[in-house]
């Protein structure tokens, strides 16, 4: 089991009734939260419309408070974003994954939350304590709190798709195969694969906290990623293409997150976890440094933890919830395939995406780029 992974999904989606009722009552709002503007500025995703359509405006029906929405395509414009704010203000909270948070504080752009000021014990198991917990802070003080999260794993045509058996990750390099890959998540899997069969000089994690071990075996991974690269169709970065790789370029198996799986899955495809495991994400909040909104911010990352909150929440990113009593007021059919698709075995082997320092994210994105370019 990965070092990171601390809890089972299928088991923590299971509340109980007692559990449900009790956090189901109004969440008690801070007079001072309301005192002063009422509103907060938030940094989030783009492409995601249920936010500002469904997700905003319950919140500012349930707490009085305003949402201003700024959507951005991807965390690493938003940590530019933060840079500019940190000097010009305009930003209160955003959403990065666990991973980032050790650059976030490193370039000094965010503050700690006030755990007195939030509802920790509204959230799942293994969410906001244990490996999760102790990732979220640093010396000590709380710097992060989840949102949602999720999985990137095999997406596959039913009929036509060569996994393997069992399914392994092997199956995205075999030329059988139409593949639609991140190119970034490619080399991981790459790596990854080859370490599971002892074809690496150290293990794939020493890369990702030893810049020496990176080039090492992100070097080898790329000469193999390339070498099989015959059987791309598609690069993905964001949902539409991922589905694109698959609705009109015949993808027969691809690496992406769970919700192209849900999105696809009356259309002959399925999605599963690789022998290796599932890589695993973790999205949360993190509260700039020089935020104005403070109040507001801790009623907003508190409101996304209960069960109402976190429940339109991870239906707006079509991923899992992180509050307790949540999946039970979701879409059944949403629910039903999130609980269905992974064994306890498979649940058991998450990979939870390590901490990437901001001078791995660039040699990442380097590597990235020599992949698609050969």
């Amino acid at each position: 089991m990965n070092k990171y992974t601390s809890f089972n999904r299928r088991s923590f989606l299971k509340s109980s009734a007692v559990g449900v009722g009790a956090l189901a009552a109004p969440a008690i709002i801070s007079s001072k939260a309301l005192a002063s503007s009422g509103e907060l500025n938030f940094t989030g995703w783009a492409g995601y419309d249920k936010l500002a359509a469904e997700v905003f405006p319950a919140f500012t029906t349930a707490t009085g408070i305003k949402v201003n929405f700024k959507e951005l395509p991807d965390q690493d414009t938003m940590f530019g974003e933060a840079k500019v704010a940190l000097e010009a203000g305009g930003m209160d909270v955003t959403e990065p994954t666990i991973e980032r948070v050790g650059a976030w504080n490193s370039n000094g752009l965010i503050a700690a939350w006030d755990p007195a000021k939030l509802a920790m014990d509204n959230y799942l198991p293994g969410l906001a304590d244990g490996a999760a917990g102790e990732r979220s802070r640093i010396d000590g003080k709380l710097y992060y709190v989840p949102s949602n999260w999720g999985t990137e794993s095999l997406v596959y045509n039913k009929e036509s798709a060569k996994l393997g058996e069992p399914p392994t990750l092997g199956a995205l390099f075999d030329p059988a195969n139409q593949v639609v890959l991140r190119p970034h998540s490619a080399l991981a899997a790459m790596g990854r694969w080859l370490d599971a069969n002892g074809k690496l000089p150290r293990p794939w994690t020493d890369g990702y906290s030893d810049m020496g071990a990176m080039a090492e075996l992100w070097d080898i991974a790329l000469a193999e990623a390339v070498k099989a690269k015959g059987n791309v169709v598609q690069w993905w970065s964001g949902e539409n293409e991922a589905n694109a790789g698959f609705t009109a370029n015949g993808a027969t198996v691809g690496l992406c997150w769970d919700s192209t799986g849900f999105n696809l899955r009356n259309d002959g495809y399925g999605y599963i976890a690789p022998v290796e495991g599932a890589f695993a994400w973790h999205q949360g909040f993190v509260l700039l440094k020089n935020a104005v909104n403070v109040d507001q911010a801790h009623e907003f990352a508190k409101w996304v933890s209960t069960p109402d909150g976190a429940a339109m929440w991870a239906t707006a990113f079509s991923s899992n919830p992180v509050g307790k009593g949540a999946s039970e007021k979701m879409d059944p059919d949403v629910a039903t395939y999130y609980n269905s698709t992974f064994n306890d075995e498979a649940l058991a082997k998450l990979w939870w995406w390590p901490t990437q320092s901001a001078e791995f994210l660039t040699k990442r994105a380097e590597y990235a780029d020599k992949y698609k370019a050969a």
